[in-house]
């Protein structure tokens, strides 16, 4: 059984900074791309950040050169450093891997359970 948990999310100001964090624990062969993604209140879930098993990273526009994806595959581990936050980045965040549990077995999607980030003065 594998776990992906979040942490890091709260509330802060318009301009301040965040750095989310999520941990995979469990029965862990590989973990391939680890994204970060979010959903608002009445939207679609948007795809934020990824960060390849290679170390290639991606981001969507509207976070481009203030979102920082990261990870350390020692500690089975990503995260998103958020700087000049803006009430429009207000969502719950969350961590989704691609993890192989054994050799012989096709990778498949795990997700956390999110974290809440609201950006509001």
């Amino acid at each position: 059984q594998v776990q992906l948990v979040e942490s890091g999310g709260g509330l802060v100001q318009p301009g301040g900074s965040l750095r989310l964090s999520c941990a995979a624990s469990g029965s862990i062969f590989s973990i391939g791309a680890m994204h970060w993604y979010r959903q608002a209140p009445g939207k679609q879930r948007e795809l934020v950040a990824t960060s390849s098993s290679s170390g290639s990273t991606s981001y969507t526009d509207s976070v481009k050169g203030r979102f920082t994806i990261s990870r350390d595959n020692a500690k089975n581990s990503v995260f998103l450093q958020m700087n000049s936050l803006r009430p429009e980045d207000t969502a719950v965040y969350l961590c989704n891997a691609n993890i192989r549990t054994n050799w012989g077995m096709p990778p498949i999607d795990y997700w956390g359970q999110g974290t809440q980030v609201t950006v509001s003065s």
